[in-house]
């Protein structure tokens, strides 16, 4: 097995006033050529967006891009006619393919919307655009990881021109829990939402993250009440 610790105080930083965001991965004006990405998984930004503000339209192309709300109202308008508001306990994915223009707003003029921006590799070029949200609320399950995303229409949550799945634990303090990988040649991308895990050694709080390849499965234990999102993603 194979590990890289990411720490929540190494990630990229833009305050635009309007936007505050934090970048897992090389973005925009931050580069780091030992950051480019983890496996298939391009982009993932935490952004704070502030109330009344947001993302004015712009294109998308050949990317699969899963938007997941962490608090308050973000209303998506996008090319393809759709106009929706997604809020905490929704995923949303967007498959850009031939090309797609969007745009993104926090709904609410009096509070901020915080939501993580995940960019996917897909493993098919110039597909259709689609555009797809669930609620998982119904889907949640305690001290477990549930399912929000996977490669298969029929599937539980969304889904994705990618052999990749997506997780979210909410764990109680104490509480053990392992996930085995679907595919044994792709990797994990682990981020901590909220709490405090370890895994074997790592130590691991909020908002920092952990990548792991080369094994079939991990285990970790939430040393304090904990929210995980976990990423198997192809590692090429």
């Amino acid at each position: 097995m194979k590990t890289f610790f990411y720490s929540a105080e190494s990630r990229g930083h833009a305050n635009h006033g309007w936007l505050n965001s934090y970048h897992s991965f090389s973005f925009a004006n931050y580069h780091n050529p030992e950051r480019m990405n983890f496996g298939v998984l391009r982009v993932l930004n935490d952004d704070t967006v502030s109330g009344g503000q947001g993302f004015g339209q712009h294109p998308h192309k050949n990317m699969e891009i899963v938007s997941i709300p962490l608090k308050g109202d973000l209303e998506h308008k996008d090319s393809m006619g759709n106009t929706t508001v997604i809020k905490e306990g929704d995923v949303q994915v967007m498959s850009a393919g031939t090309g797609v223009f969007h745009s993104e707003y926090n709904k609410n003029k009096n509070e901020e919307v915080k939501f993580l921006q995940i960019w996917v590799i897909p493993k098919a070029q110039n597909v259709s655009p689609r555009y797809d949200q669930i609620s998982t609320r119904d889907l949640a399950t305690k001290n477990s990881f549930y399912q929000i995303l996977s490669p298969n229409k029929t599937d539980q949550g969304v889904w994705v021109h990618q052999d990749a799945w997506f997780s979210l634990g909410e764990f109680e303090t104490g509480i053990t829990s392992t996930y085995t990988l679907n595919k044994t040649s792709n990797g994990l991308y682990i981020f901590i939402l909220e709490g405090e895990i370890t895994i074997g050694e790592q130590q691991l709080k909020e908002r920092d993250a952990i990548g792991i390849w080369e094994t079939n499965e991990i285990t970790l234990t939430s040393t304090e009440s904990s929210k995980v999102l976990l990423m198997e993603v192809p590692m090429n």
